[in-house]
């Protein structure tokens, strides 16, 4: 009998009426995931770190890493932090044809199966199916049947079944994987369209999604892995802007949180929700979100961080004379030599669009981080602020919170910690609203 997997609590929890569930970390940013396993750490709770099909794939995705090189890694970073490995949970998100959705079904699904394999083989515990994307043999003009999109998904869901018995093979204890069927709109990365409608996932749909995915098991012959199906992504009325998100609305999504009540052995997934306020995350855990995915809010805040460093090198470079990195001008330059992460997204004036290529909240510039150019400059910057350390006054200025911390001896002033502050402070708010500790201090 496989050991549970430690993310049925959240079902156990929800269905008890306690508002308890998880946030989940989805980035490969370092800064990110160093921040989210130490705030794990410092919390003595547990955290999920999830990586999209863009960030980590069987070719390394934009990260450079392969499922097996990103699970190694967190686990590294969790060792260092003295985090033990049972309370790290690691996940796939968004996996499918997602990036080869130019191709025809047969060569796209071909590459979603050995994605979802090399992802289960590796050791991830939670597995987001997403086949909702059209691929290059599917009508443009006519909408993907409900159909089609779970015959795909129990297709992949075969595959990880298979995966995970191999990882038996050599693991023994190996957790058997959770499964999250479903997508939300708009696709995964943020809407293109400048006014892209955003609409509460009818309940009736969410019905169908889970029916029809349950029919689609049964049809593949794993009818037993629908116990492990234990949630499915809904829009319950959240997504980021530009400058600002659209927040989540109680009355506006009470007949999609009620239909949830009848389901005994599922909880909602919630995407795109960075920068709610702790409050409304509360509410969405409340209401029976299990899981609630942040993305570019994290990224967003370690780039926030790093912007006020450059701020402070500028000022200490005026009085001990020495070269700046100019991160904020290489991050630029990149982006404008490489538009294809941006350009489709960012709308307005020339001057608007290079405002939002440093300030919006979609955080296009993550993707742009690991460029060797601007991994070149980070580190020129962090080396200057080691040479000529962040003095008070101006973190006070630049920084006020971790000024804060400093000066209660909480934080150390070095420009990594600073930067991981700030991003744990952003996390701090998810882990208010989830009571995720819950999960593993039985």
């Amino acid at each position: 009998m496989p050991k549970q997997n430690p993310l049925l609590n959240i079902i156990k929890r929800q269905k008890q009426g306690e508002a308890v569930g998880i946030y989940s970390c989805c980035s490969s940013n370092s800064f990110v995931i160093e921040a989210a396993i130490e705030t794990a750490k410092k919390q003595n709770s547990c955290v999920l770190i999830e990586s999209t099909a863009n960030q980590v794939d069987q070719n390394g995705g934009y990260s450079g890493m392969t499922p097996k090189d990103f699970y190694k890694y967190c686990l590294d970073v969790a060792g260092k932090v003295g985090l033990d490995k049972d309370r790290i949970f690691l996940g796939g998100d968004h996996l499918g044809p997602l990036t080869v959705s130019n191709k025809p079904e047969a060569e796209a699904m071909d590459y979603a199966k050995t994605l979802v394999h090399d992802y289960v083989r590796a050791g991830f515990t939670k597995i987001h199916i997403d086949t909702s994307m059209k691929v290059a043999d599917d009508d443009p003009n006519t909408r993907l049947s409900d159909e089609t999109i779970a015959r795909r998904g129990a297709t992949l869901a075969k595959v990880c079944e298979e995966a995970y018995q191999e990882l038996l093979q050599e693991n023994p204890d190996a957790i058997h994987p959770v499964y999250i069927v479903g997508s939300e709109v708009p696709i995964p990365g943020g809407a293109v369209e400048e006014d892209a409608g955003m609409q509460v996932t009818k309940p009736e749909d969410f019905k169908s999604t889970v029916q029809t995915f349950e029919k689609a098991f049964e049809d593949m012959g794993i009818q037993d892995a629908w116990q492990y199906v234990m949630a499915a992504v809904v829009q319950p009325g959240v997504e980021e802007k530009d400058a600002g998100c659209e927040e989540y609305d109680r009355e506006r999504a009470k007949d999609l949180m009620a239909s949830i009540k009848e389901f005994d052995n599922l909880v909602f997934e919630g995407h795109s929700t960075d920068y709610q306020t702790k409050y409304k995350l509360k509410e969405l855990i409340e209401d029976g979100v299990g899981i609630l995915k942040v993305g570019p809010g994290l990224t967003y805040a370690a780039r926030e961080g790093i912007f006020s460093l450059c701020c402070i090198e500028e000022e200490l470079a005026q009085v001990y004379d020495f070269e700046t990195s100019h991160f904020k001008e290489v991050l630029d330059e990149v982006m404008l030599e490489n538009p294809g992460k941006w350009a489709p997204y960012y709308h307005g004036t020339e001057k608007e669009i290079a405002f939002k290529r440093k300030y919006s909240f979609s955080d296009r510039s993550r993707y742009y981080m690991p460029n060797p150019k601007v991994q070149d400059a980070l580190n020129k910057l962090l080396n200057n602020l080691k040479e000529h350390p962040v003095s008070l006054p101006l973190l006070s200025q630049y920084m006020p919170i971790q000024y804060t911390l400093v000066r209660e001896g909480k934080l150390e002033n070095t420009p990594e910690a600073l930067i991981k502050a700030r991003v744990a402070y952003t996390i701090e708010e998810y882990t208010f609203a989830t009571k995720q500790e819950q999960l593993v201090n039985e």
